[in-house]
């Protein structure tokens, strides 16, 4: 039978440097959290924006998420917070087991938009998820291919 999923914060601290580590070891360069980490280290169990999900007593999957203020926004209209959400990685070993749509849901139940920039070969994930296209000026892409979900009752404007 299977268990809810617990999405929880991570602490940042060295015990978590060190299970990122493990995710880096992957070969996941562009997703590999831990210069993130070592930049936010400012005291032992400080506040981060990574949420992770333990399997026993190993991390296993992973995200950071950005809460975004409206007077930042390109991307809504009219401009909104939204989240961010970065790095979703899932260890080989523990893929297809829900874990990456445990962590994806987490996000939404803040509900407010939500921006990514999917990675290669993950776009039908973030379209099994409800993910779309965002709908934003060109000039504004900073060489990012981003995709929106939006909470029900939230619009996005039409270009």
């Amino acid at each position: 039978m299977m268990t809810k999923t617990k999405v929880q914060p991570l602490l940042v601290n060295y015990k978590t440097l060190e299970e990122f580590k493990r995710f880096k070891e992957y070969g996941n360069q562009e997703l590999a959290m831990l210069e993130d980490l070592e930049s936010n280290i400012v005291e032992n169990d400080s506040e981060s924006p990574f949420y992770g999900v333990y399997y026993g007593s190993a991390l296993v999957a992973r995200m950071s998420l950005y809460r975004v203020k409206a007077k930042y926004d390109h991307y809504f209209e009219p401009p909104q917070d939204y989240l961010e959400l970065w790095k979703l990685e899932v260890l080989p070993d523990y893929r297809g087991l829900g874990y990456g749509k445990d962590l994806v849901e987490f996000a939404k139940s803040f509900d407010l938009p939500i921006k990514t920039n999917p990675r290669i070969n993950s776009h039908g994930f973030w379209e099994h998820m409800g993910f779309q296209k965002a709908n934003y000026d060109v000039e504004r892409d900073l060489g990012e291919n981003p995709l929106i979900w939006m909470p029900s009752g939230v619009e996005e404007r039409d270009v």
